[in-house]
């Protein structure tokens, strides 16, 4: 027997989010970053980032300079930006993620950009490809805390505001990408060829395994979140098979363009 969580939505708590209490400010803009070789290709391209310890990753600051601006290079966000954002990751599952965006919520964070992974359900998308969630299918357990679920098809959604103001940042610089409905799943190892096909025919297109909590959430606490995924595998061959794309140069060119463009739009927001 379940606890019913939708009957408790109005109430507060007993735990606070870390970082409610004596946090620093970190600033309204943090981009959450599911993996770690991204995580490296940030610190390494922004090498003027205070990192620290958060949960079993890093968050990572700006330094300040004399005139107390971020010191950022590699061209992904303007010098003279005024501190202000965060980077936080890696992490893994939707009730890791949750864990992170409520953390980052209590330190001052109101628009999160999620950065991560997903793997292909149709034939349409190809590895190196880039997907704006339009929504989210749920299939894990932790949206339910903080959403009251649709019985027939439960779903979670982005801001648009902020997801119409990244693709047309995306548009502007010429990175190929697609809006599209995505399936968020707690079980990577029963992805099984029947399961694929029902939440293909239910319209998603891409897999992975944290946006719809990370919607649900944001949503929760009426903040703004929208997400960039890199497709790095299929699970689309008609034949049962698993086609892993990590390892091939499309995929590495697309995740740093993804890296790119989502620090382009942390300086556009602030």
């Amino acid at each position: 027997m379940n606890y019913p969580t939708w009957s408790d939505l109005n109430n507060e708590s007993i735990v606070p989010p870390l970082g409610a209490r004596r946090a620093p400010d970190i600033g309204p803009v943090a981009v959450l970053v599911s993996t770690e070789p991204d995580i490296r290709y940030l610190r390494a391209t922004l090498p003027k980032l205070k990192t620290q310890g958060f949960f079993m990753g890093s968050l990572m600051t700006p330094e300040t300079g004399p005139r107390g601006t971020a010191q950022c290079e590699a061209g992904m966000i303007d010098p003279q930006v005024s501190k202000g954002f965060s980077i936080a990751g890696p992490y893994i599952g939707a009730s890791y993620g949750v864990m992170l965006l409520e953390s980052l919520i209590a330190r001052g964070a109101r628009d999160i950009i999620v950065l991560g992974w997903c793997g292909a359900v149709t034939p349409g998308l190809s590895c190196g490809d880039l997907i704006i969630p339009d929504h989210a299918i749920v299939d894990e357990g932790t949206s339910c805390s903080y959403k009251v679920l649709d019985t027939d098809l439960p779903c979670s959604r982005p801001d648009k505001n902020l997801s119409d103001r990244f693709s047309d940042l995306l548009t502007g610089q010429g990175v190929k990408f697609f809006r599209h409905p995505i399936w968020t799943t707690d079980a990577i190892y029963r992805e099984t060829s029947q399961k694929v096909a029902w939440f293909r025919e239910k319209g998603a297109h891409a897999v992975e395994m944290e946006c719809s909590a990370l919607f649900a959430a944001a949503e929760y606490r009426k903040v703004n979140i929208t997400a960039l995924l890199v497709v790095s595998d299929s699970l689309a061959s008609g034949s049962g098979d698993w086609n892993p794309g990590f390892r091939k140069k499309t995929f590495k060119a697309a995740r740093k363009s993804a890296c790119k463009s989502v620090m382009s739009f942390v300086g556009k927001l602030l």
